[in-house]
Formats: C-alpha cells, structure tokens, sequence
C-alpha cells in the first residue's frame, strides 16, 4: 500500500474509534447539547419579549429569527470542548503511549479526533436547528445555495474551533483542565452578538463583541439564513477560520509530535 493509502486507512480507523466512544459515552455529549438548547428555549419564552421591544419592537418570532445563528455558532462552540476532553484523556490514560509504539500513521490519530468531532458538530447544529424550527424559527427567504454556504460555513468553524480544541486538550494534565482550558469557546459566543446588535451595547464592550471569531460567524450565518446584509463579515469569517485552523494544525501537530516526558 502506498503512504496516501496507509493514512487514509489509520485515518478511517482512528475516526471509527472516536465515534464508537461518543456513541457508546453519550453523556458528555448529551450535556454539552443541552447548553445550547436551554440558552434558546430561554431566551425566547423568558427573555423574548424584553429583549425584542429592546430591539425596536420586534415580536418574539422576529426575535427567534433573530438569536437562532448564534445559538447555533455556540453549539459548535459547546461540543467541541468535549473534543478537547477526550484528547486529553487519551493522552493522559496511555493509549497514546501505546499507539506510538505501533506501525501506524501518526497524524492519523490528531485526525481521527478532528474529523469525528465536525461530524458531532454538525449533528449538534442539526438537532439544535430542529428544536429552533419546532419553536418558530423560519427561514423563507434563503435560496438554496445560501443554505449550501451556511452549512459549508458551519463546517469550516467546526473545523477551526475543533483544531484549537485538539491543542489545548494536547497541553491539558487531566480532563478537568481541558474542559477549563476550553471555555472560552463557550464563553465568547456570549459576549457576541449572537442576543443583542452590537452598536446596543456599552461603547466600552463594543470592540470587545466586534473583534472576535464569532460576532462575523454569526452575521454571515444571519445574512445567509435571513437574507439580512452580510457586508464584509464573510471575509472576516473566512479569514478568522483560515487563521485558526492553521493555529490550531500547527500547535497541536508540535505538541504532538513532542516526545513524551
């Protein structure tokens, strides 16, 4: 077998593996999913009609329109901390010990975990977006090719986020400090503008909500689904995938390929 072959194959086993754990170890993903579920149905039946006439005096339906892009950006942003859990486990049980003594593609364990939690993402961002649909989201105005692009932007967050996530389960001692370790990629989501416009808030938090991954991610992924305007927060949010995945893939390529201690 060639090289490409080899890898594929340690590839394709690594990410059976990863999802042989995550559906037979269902409740840390279940947990992480629910966030994101309760943040939704809260924010509409409780906060709705508040935060909506604070907006202009927009309806609760207009509101659900609204806050259901970033519920599904802090989705992606919950489940891949359990990425950055099981890394960690991994490298602090022995199983890495083990696989690094075998004839086997090395990478192809980093892989196996990235691939299989994007696939859990957008599982989550699905169920997710079912639940929002079963409450009132609608999205009447998006063609085909903006749900295409939606989706293909969801994927490359998952991506990004779930590189990052690698690295800091590679640095973490225990599984305790890498879901610590992850939280900002549970946190930022809040402080976007995923419930509220930007130009709403303090003028002292507004660059803070501006100048982070998620506030374009979210834009964009309202523009696409509603047909609002996207402007340049698309690029913004290619770019801030593009950088963070090449982070991400490089940070935890060296600490991985760091010999153990």
């Amino acid at each position: 077998m060639s090289a490409l072959s080899l890898a594929a194959r340690d590839s394709s086993t690594m990410l059976r593996r990863n999802l042989l754990h995550a559906r037979r170890y269902p409740s840390l993903t279940l947990n992480l999913l629910l966030t994101p579920v309760v943040m939704l149905l809260l924010f509409v039946y409780v906060f709705g009609d508040v935060m909506s006439a604070g907006m202009g005096g927009a309806d609760r339906a207009a509101y659900i329109a609204y806050v259901v892009p970033g519920i599904l950006m802090m989705t992606v942003g919950g489940t891949v901390v359990g990425t950055a859990v099981s890394v960690s486990n991994d490298m602090t049980e022995g199983i890495i010990a083990r696989f690094r003594t075998m004839a086997i593609h090395r990478p192809s364990i980093l892989v196996g975990h990235v691939v299989g939690s994007v696939l859990q993402c957008l599982m989550s961002v699905l169920l997710v977006g079912a639940v929002a649909v079963a409450i009132g989201f609608r999205s009447t105005d998006a063609t085909a090719l903006e749900w295409l692009a939606a989706f293909g932007l969801t994927a490359l967050i998952a991506l990004a986020l779930t590189w990052i996530a690698v690295g800091m389960g590679l640095v973490s001692p225990n599984a305790e400090a890498a879901s610590n370790n992850a939280l900002p990629l549970v946190v930022l989501p809040l402080i976007s503008s995923a419930f509220v416009p930007i130009d709403s808030m303090p003028g002292w938090f507004q660059p803070i909500a501006e100048y982070q991954p998620f506030t374009p991610a979210i834009e964009t992924l309202r523009g696409l689904l509603l047909g609002t305007e996207i402007g340049h927060n698309g690029w913004l949010a290619l770019a801030w995938c593009a950088g963070l995945t090449v982070l991400g893939y490089f940070w935890s390529k060296a600490r991985f390929d760091r010999d153990p201690s």
